[in-house]
């Protein structure tokens, strides 16, 4: 379980750093480079999401949908000094409990 969840907060990382790397780049104007990083980050984060050991792509990566809007949130505080409101975290513990059932639900 610690495993993957650490897996998931890496990929999440990777994924939402190379996004935002490439945001700079094209739409605040920081040099190609960051874009670079960026794309090299994205391969990253479609390597380590591999690392799972649930059974399915579909749930992993519906899992991660999840996982990633609650580090979204949590991002957009940290870096981009964006206090999240009442309805963020509202909307990231609907999202955590979304996850929950797609990957913990029993099943046959």
């Amino acid at each position: 379980m610690i495993k993957a969840a650490v897996i998931f907060v890496l990929a999440g990382l990777v994924e939402i750093g190379g996004g935002y790397l490439i945001w700079q780049w094209l739409r605040e104007g920081k040099p190609s480079y960051w874009g670079a990083i960026g794309g090299l980050a994205l391969v990253a984060y479609g390597v380590i999401a591999t690392f799972q050991t649930f059974p399915t792509f579909g749930r992993v990566y519906a899992a991660y949908g999840g996982v990633f809007i609650v580090l979204s949130v949590l991002w957009a505080w940290g870096i981009d000094r964006e206090t999240p409101d009442l309805y963020d975290w509202i909307g990231a513990a609907i999202c955590i409990i979304g996850v929950s059932v797609i990957l913990f639900a029993p099943r046959q």
